[in-house]
């Protein structure tokens, strides 16, 4: 029974420090002059199948290191049980070979606690691979006391503003942050497989741009200038294309001065990349190829699970104009009005939405799919063909000049990917800047700068190109079946915690 159930953190607290002072008085209480050997998952897969007599007769020693998350004393036999990085494995400490006083000091040992053993190994009557102690030592004690029982902490909020005491706790935790990992390597793989190049670009930028986005402002004191922190690494890759490279990716932090929500973080990670000489059909099939290729080294096959839904990620994926999904959505719109904007604008108010002043026609459309579409789309589907207000980066269709060749990416109700063909005239990239500083000058905090420099590099002549950005922290929400941005997220942002 555990024998801290009924005493209150303080007591447990008062409790530990006094072993870990008992600790000091016999030597140093934090040493660092021994080193695990070996893992746990190591040695179950080497030895879990392996005949008890050899192993019993084979004299071979190892040296585990690991957090105790279970402890049995059982008259002169000890039991306890450890998780290191990759598993868990059980010490077996028998008053006889480790002494009687060593076997005493089994009682300084506490839940939670780093301890390191040493010795060979057995197998017990239960036929568990386990660990026959010579000496147990404690590594690193923890002071505070874990979560009841061991079985993860039920508030959120803990989990999240407490990460490290989350990953302790509960391995559902640390497996969906050992998958994002595995995600973000896949995704390095697929590009190092299509010759992409690798680069970094600043995370300061002197001027706020590659989106749509309220920035986030400091200040460089040596130079004395106000820098704003990268929203997007768009423009500088795109430098790069000017400058000769033909595909480039970079896995990036950003940062959006915007709300908090269960799919927004103001820091996040996005991978961008952009090839030259290719359009926005090109990319849609790399989105496919990326995702099924992701999708597939992660769970072994092209179908996943999201909050109870089966989403199949086989290509191709549906593609649907974003006219085409209003005209289905509202019966009062068709091919003749879906840019008329006194209807559009009756939908809106219909919807309890006032159209602000600096809405147009494309901006009132996309408020439209936002509010009614977007949450509905389950199965991957490409919106495609978005109107250019709201695509100041984007290269307009030669066939249609109020749309763009972009395309945004949903799967179960979320933007996963937004890219598009690029605009390389720098007389229409210069118009579109001005239109976005105007739309500042009336109070848009999300409008662009205008980008002199970029300016300058088109006109040095870039490349006809294709461009893409994929949210990693949505992503892998997507592919490990999390709610929340914030289970995705290490350290999500959170309000300072207030210290009595």
């Amino acid at each position: 029974m555990n024998e801290e159930i009924n005493k209150s953190e303080n007591q447990l607290i008062d409790e530990r420090k006094s072993k870990l002072e008992h600790l000091r008085q016999k030597g140093i209480a934090y040493p660092n002059d021994l080193k695990p050997d070996s893992l746990a998952s190591v040695l179950h897969e080497k030895f879990d199948n392996s005949d008890p007599d050899q192993i019993f007769e084979q004299s071979e020693i190892f040296c585990i290191a690991g957090r105790l998350i279970a402890k049995r004393v059982m008259g002169k036999l000890a039991f306890l049980r450890v998780r290191d990085a990759s598993g868990e494995f059980q010490f077996c400490v028998q008053i006889d070979i480790v002494g009687e006083e060593a076997f005493e000091g089994i009682k300084l040992i506490d839940l939670g606690d780093i301890i390191l053993s040493q010795g060979p190994l057995f197998f017990t009557k239960t036929k568990e691979l386990t660990l026959r102690s010579e000496f147990v030592k404690i590594i690193s004690k923890c002071l505070r006391p874990l979560p009841e029982k061991f079985h993860g902490i039920q508030d959120q909020e803990i989990k999240n503003r407490q990460r490290y005491l989350d990953l302790i706790t509960s391995k559902e935790s640390l497996n969906v942050f050992n998958q994002r990992f595995f995600i973000i390597k896949a995704i390095r793989e697929w590009f190092n497989e299509q010759e992409y190049i690798e680069v970094e670009t600043p995370m300061m930028h002197p001027i706020a741009g590659g989106a749509i986005a309220r920035p986030f402002k400091t200040h460089h004191n040596a130079l004395d200038i106000d820098l704003f922190l990268r929203i997007a690494p768009e423009l500088y890759l795109k430098r790069l294309l000017v400058g000769g490279y033909r595909k480039v990716f970079e896995i990036n932090r950003s940062f959006r001065n915007e709300g908090v929500s269960t799919q927004h973080n103001p820091e996040f990670t996005m991978l961008e990349s952009y090839e030259a000489y290719a359009d926005y059909h090109d990319y849609m099939i790399l989105v496919e190829s990326l995702l099924s290729f992701v999708a597939h080294k992660l769970h072994g096959k092209d179908e996943i699970s999201y909050q109870g839904k089966i989403i199949s990620m086989k290509k191709p994926f549906e593609r649907k104009s974003i006219e085409d999904l209003l005209i289905e959505e509202f019966t009062e719109l068709n091919a003749k009005n879906v840019r008329q904007i006194d209807v559009l604008e009756k939908i809106l108010l219909n919807l309890g939405i006032k159209r602000d002043d600096t809405w147009g026609i494309g901006k009132v459309q996309l408020e439209l799919f936002e509010q009614k579409i977007e949450s509905k789309i389950l199965n991957p589907t490409f919106v495609i063909d978005y109107p250019v207000e709201v695509s100041p980066l984007s290269r307009r269709k030669d066939s249609d000049e109020f749309l763009t060749e972009r395309f945004e990416l949903f799967i179960a109700g979320k933007e996963i990917a937004n890219g598009f063909s690029e605009l390389n005239d720098p007389i229409d990239q210069s118009q579109r800047f001005r239109e976005q500083v105007e739309l500042m000058n009336r109070g848009d905090q999300e409008a662009m700068h205008y980008d002199h420099d970029y300016i300058r590099a088109l006109e040095f002549a870039m490349p006809p190109a294709a461009g893409l950005g994929i949210g990693i922290d949505r992503l892998t929400m997507l592919l490990t079946d999390s709610a929340s941005i914030r289970d995705v997220i290490l350290f999500p942002h959170m309000r300072p915690e207030v210290f009595k």
